[in-house]
C-alpha cells in the first residue's frame, strides 16, 4: 500500500441537478486529505437547469475545496459519456502522468481509505485495466456491482423470471449473486470505477451515443476485446445512494417509466457488439418471455415492482423497428 499512498488520482464526477449529493460526495472524499495521495477532482455539471453549478461553486470557494476541484460547466447535456468524456480530458491535462483514473457517480459516498484496495489491486497486477467497488446500501448491505456481459440468454431470463430457467441459464445471468473475494468479471458498475489510463489510450472515451446507461458495459466490452481484464475488488467499499443522480431506480420509491434512452442504449449495445439480427433476436427473447412472467405474477398474486409501459415501451424501441445510430454525438 505505501506505493498506492503516493499515487496520482484524478477523479471524474458529472453533476446533473444533484448539487447536494455532489457535496457529501467531495466531503467524503476529502478524508483523503491526510493520506499524501495528489488528487484532483474534474467536477463537470452538466448543462443543469437548476441553481446546481452556482451551489457548487460557492461551495467549492466557501470550503477551500476549489484548491483539488476543479469545477467546469458542460455546454450542454449531452448525456452521461459526454459529461465524463469533458472530465476525463481536462483530468489527464491536470495530472498526465497518472496511471489510473477514477470515474465516480455524484450519489457516492465513500468510505475511509475506499480507493487504496483499488489502486494496490491494480498496481500489483499489469494485465487488469478496470476495478470496481463494492457498492453498498446505507445499513452496509451489498448491491450487486460485478455483471456478466448482456446476451440473447440473459434476455431470456430477464423477461421470464423463473427459478428454474434462471438455474439453467446460470452462466449466462447479468447480475450473478455478490461475493467476498476480489475475482474476474465482464463489466462493474461505473458508480465507483478505476481505469487505467493506458486503457483509454487503447480503446479510447466513453461512447456518447450512449446517452445514459450501458456506457460502462460497452467500455469494459471494449476494454476486454483490447485484451483488458475486469476485477471486482470489495475490500473497497463505497455507500452508493441507488437512483438519487438519475430519479429512476429506487428501492423506496413506486418504479416509474423508463425513459427512452435506457431502451436506446440497450438496443445501441446489443446491435454495436452482436449485430442488427442478434439483437432483433434478443428483443424476441424477451418480449415473448415477459408476457409469461406476468401471467405468472397475476396467478400468483406476486407484487407488480415493473416500470409501466414496460413491454410496449421495450417493443417501440426494439432493433425491429430501429437500425443503430451511427451519427457522431461530440
Amino acid at each position: 500500500m505505501k506505493n498506492s499512498i503516493r499515487t496520482k488520482l484524478p477523479i471524474v464526477i458529472v453533476n446533473y441537478k444533484t448539487a447536494s449529493l455532489v457535496i457529501d460526495c467531495l466531503k467524503s472524499i476529502h478524508q483523503w486529505a491526510c493520506t499524501g495521495m495528489q488528487l484532483h477532482v474534474e467536477l463537470v455539471d452538466n448543462a443543469s437547469p437548476d441553481d446546481s453549478f452556482d451551489v457548487l461553486d460557492s461551495f467549492l470557494r466557501e470550503s477551500g475545496f476549489e484548491s483539488w476541484v476543479h469545477l467546469t460547466r458542460a455546454p450542454r447535456n449531452g448525456g452521461f459519456s459526454y459529461g465524463n468524456n469533458i472530465g476525463i480530458e481536462l483530468a489527464r491535462k491536470a495530472l498526465p502522468n497518472a496511471k489510473y483514473l477514477l470515474l465516480l457517480n455524484p450519489d457516492i459516498v465513500v468510505q475511509h481509505l475506499a480507493f487504496l484496495p483499488m489502486i494496490d489491486f491494480l498496481d500489483r497486477n499489469p494485465n487488469v485495466g478496470i476495478v470496481g467497488s463494492r457498492l453498498e446500501e446505507l445499513d452496509g448491505m451489498p448491491q450487486i456491482s460485478a455483471f456478466r456481459f448482456p446476451t440473447f440468454w440473459s434476455e431470456v431470463d430477464a423477461g421470464l423470471r423463473f427459478g428454474f430457467v434462471s438455474n439453467l441459464l446460470s452462466k449466462h445471468l447479468v447480475a450473478p449473486p455478490v461475493r467476498t473475494e476480489s475475482h474476474r468479471t465482464d463489466w462493474v458498475a461505473g458508480a465507483s470505477m478505476l481505469v487505467r489510463t493506458d486503457v483509454l489510450d487503447d480503446v479510447g472515451l466513453l461512447d456518447e451515443h450512449f446517452f445514459m446507461y450501458y456506457e460502462e458495459v460497452d467500455f469494459c466490452r471494449r476494454a476486454a476485446l483490447a485484451g483488458w481484464e475486469c476485477w471486482y475488488v470489495p475490500e473497497s467499499r463505497v455507500v452508493h445512494l441507488v437512483g438519487q443522480a438519475s430519479g429512476i431506480n429506487s428501492a423506496d420509491k413506486k418504479p416509474k417509466q423508463r425513459p427512452s434512452y435506457v431502451h436506446e442504449s440497450r438496443r445501441r449495445y446489443f446491435q454495436k457488439h452482436h449485430g442488427r439480427l442478434y439483437a432483433i433476436l434478443a428483443d424476441l427473447a424477451w418480449l415473448t418471455s415477459y408476457p409469461l412472467w406476468r401471467l405468472r405474477r397475476f396467478i400468483q398474486r406476486k407484487p407488480d415492482t415493473d416500470p409501466p409501459q414496460l413491454w410496449w415501451d421495450t417493443l417501440r424501441h426494439s432493433s425491429l423497428f430501429h437500425g443503430i445510430d451511427r451519427t457522431s454525438s461530440r
